[in-house]
């Protein structure tokens, strides 16, 4: 099912996610609903906070990106209670990133290209990897969400003073968007 994007405004973007255990009930379907969402969105990666649910699930597919970062061929991960370590020796790059939860809006983020994550899988399965290159930035930014964070917490307040505008058109719900989104709600 295509649930809702969860919008700038909304409370759930701005806590910090529930780990999960295999317990979980619901997984599948969301993990499921989670892909469905992101697809129908046009996104290459999907947080469970930016569909309402505060839990520390992460799918991304970049790898319709391979054109461009022939690396991303097969990147597609279900990353579960992800940790992030970054690297110190890893070089630092800006270049712009989007959110579908910040819809209108793209910024330079500088971030680091190489990171050590560890995950569980769908199926509860530890996994440890040194990931380097965008792969690392899209992890970095969907793992964000799970830390109550959103990508214009990585610029300047001079550049946020600039989208100001854009941001608050984002709460009062003037934002067209080609998917379905769920907004603040009206007092």
């Amino acid at each position: 099912m295509i649930l809702p994007i969860y919008l700038y405004g909304q409370p759930v973007l701005r806590r910090v996610a529930d780990e999960i255990t295999p317990e979980y009930e619901g997984l599948t379907e969301l993990i499921e609903n989670m892909k469905a969402t992101m697809y129908a969105s046009d996104g290459i990666g999907i947080a469970a906070p930016q569909v309402g649910v505060s839990a520390k699930i992460v799918y991304i597919d970049a790898s319709v990106l391979a054109d461009t970062f022939p690396e991303l061929a097969e990147a597609k991960y279900i990353l579960i209670n992800p940790e992030i370590e970054v690297i110190a020796d890893g070089k630092r790059l800006s270049r712009e990133e989007g959110c579908l939860s910040l819809p209108g809006i793209h910024e330079p983020v500088m971030r680091t290209e190489k990171i050590h994550i560890k995950w569980l899988d769908e199926n509860f399965t530890a996994h440890d990897e040194i990931v380097e290159g965008y792969l690392a930035r899209v992890m970095q930014h969907e793992c964000d969400h799970l830390d109550g964070k959103v990508f214009i917490d990585h610029i300047s307040p001079i550049r946020k003073q600039l989208i100001r505008n854009k941001l608050n058109n984002i709460v009062r719900g003037k934002v067209n968007c080609d998917y379905r989104t769920k907004g603040v709600a009206k007092k």
